[in-house]
């Protein structure tokens, strides 16, 4: 062994590939496949495409003859955060991961093991590297869908480490505010699994909340949006204690009167979320927005007197409404003007600036048609929240229209607000979701890259959560 390592230094390239291709010959005898794999792994760098993909072959060669000896090593380097990590990572994601059905073999012994292996190596990571080995977990039948709900709290809790939810926010830390919001969204299709989402919400109003305001402004929106998507998912407990700083942030963004305009984005994820708390501790809004709701629990506090927050919240959903019907008004009579733009437009380049803005119109109207149909069920002092999924966000994927009745065919219910129809729950067991779980990040800046420096936490953080 120690004659073959000289022989993959020689110059001369015919004979470091005939090397190569003899290591796993000498991966018969278990005490050197780990050192033969080390080694390999390190050859990943080669320039030469022909020695690489001889590496390749010997490498998975040398697996399929003894997986975790040979992937253990491999793993080593991810996990020490190498000058190799990254073609490790490359390799395990293009020629190993695509086989693991026939590599992980008895089935839920070997997916225990990767699965620690990646435990450890995900310490360190760049946001696109996390994501690849979380999609690599939920596709191991340990975590699939007859597994127990253990399961998919043990994904959650490798969610919450890579997120830092035990460490202090730091409002400076863009890198800490981006990892934060891609995990969150990395956890949602978990959540309909009936992970618990209690420390990414505890999180969001007891560190986050309390500074918004100096969070940038470009970063707002992106946490805005994570609550809200996963607010269907948080019990009665989690409701009751996020909703207090949900109706601060929603007094802060929706005005008191008619204004020229709102942040529209803002209010609709605070007026979604704050639906879909109050729907599983409806109680808990007698003291924060006045209303007299009775449950028959000692929370009720019926006897005390709110009218003046019901007073407040009122006169804020009348003027956010009346805002929200005026500038809807005003881009309806904008939107028919899209169509003749296009056909004017002289070249390709300008009906793509002009559909782009037609989309992003389209979105607005959304967001606005939103607004008005979960405020209208705010008004009275008994009011109606919504805790179904009738309402899509208007940055989802909009559910498809039904088709055209048939002569002498039932007739379809009208949309509730927009966008759904009101006899639908919605897009299956995932609902409005649903499409997170193939897309985890949805709504969030795209990019990537690893950062330069170093940041804070275990292994040093800042290999780039930013997508740039």
């Amino acid at each position: 062994m120690e004659a073959m390592f000289d022989l993959v230094e020689m110059e001369e390239l015919a004979i470091r590939i005939q090397a190569i291709r003899g290591f796993p010959l000498l991966g018969k005898d278990a005490e050197f496949i780990s050192k033969i794999a080390d080694i390999l792994g390190q050859l990943l760098t080669s320039e030469e495409n022909v020695e690489r993909d001889a590496v390749h072959k010997a490498l998975m060669s040398l697996i399929r003859q003894d997986v975790k000896n040979s992937l253990q090593p491999l793993f080593k380097h991810v996990e020490s955060g190498s000058e190799i990590r990254e073609k490790i990572i490359c390799f395990l994601r293009d020629k190993v991961f695509p086989v693991k059905a026939e590599l992980l073999k008895p089935q839920a012994e070997m997916e225990r093991y990767i699965t620690d292996l990646i435990k450890k190596s995900v310490q360190d990571v760049t946001g696109l590297e996390f994501k690849l080995f979380m999609d690599f977990l939920r596709s191991l039948s340990i975590f699939g869908d007859t597994a127990p709900r253990e399961s998919f709290q043990e994904l959650i809790e490798i969610i919450q480490a890579q997120a830092d939810l035990d460490a202090q926010f730091d409002v400076s830390d863009i890198d800490h505010i981006e990892r934060w919001t891609s995990c969150i969204y990395m956890a949602l299709p978990i959540f309909t699994r009936g992970a618990s989402s209690s420390k990414f919400l505890n999180y969001f109003a007891k560190q986050i909340v309390p500074v918004f305001d100096k969070i940038p402004e470009e970063k707002k929106l992106d946490l805005l949006k994570t609550v809200a998507a996963s607010s269907p998912y948080a019990v009665a407990q989690d409701s009751r204690q996020l909703l207090p700083s949900v109706v601060q942030l929603l007094k802060k963004y929706m005005p008191g009167k008619k204004v020229d305009d709102i942040n529209h984005n803002y209010v609709e994820c605070l007026l979604y979320t704050f639906h879909h708390l109050a729907h599983k501790t409806p109680n808990t809004t007698n003291s924060l927005c006045g209303y007299k709701i009775v449950t028959g629990q000692p929370s009720d506090r019926l006897g005390e007197d709110f009218s003046e927050h019901y007073k407040d919240f009122i006169e804020r959903l009348t003027g956010t409404e009346d805002t929200v019907r005026a500038a809807s008004k005003r881009l309806t009579q904008g939107m028919a003007d899209f169509n003749k733009a296009i056909s004017s437009a002289k070249t390709e380049e300008e009906k793509t600036k002009i559909k782009a803005d037609q989309q992003k119109s389209t979105m607005t109207m959304r967001s606005y048609n939103n607004i008005l149909a979960m405020s209208q069920p705010l008004h009275g002092k008994s009011p109606l929240f919504i805790g179904d999924k009738k309402i899509t966000l208007s940055w989802m994927e909009q559910p498809k229209k039904p088709a055209a009745s048939t002569a002498g065919g039932k007739r379809t219910q009208p949309a509730s607000n927009g966008n759904a129809p009101l006899n639908k729950k919605g897009r299956g067991d995932g609902g409005m979701h649903n499409q997170l779980v193939n897309r985890a990040f949805e709504g969030l800046p795209r990019g990537g890259g690893r950062g330069s420096g170093r940041g804070r936490g275990r292994g040093g953080r800042g290999r780039g959560w930013g997508y740039r």
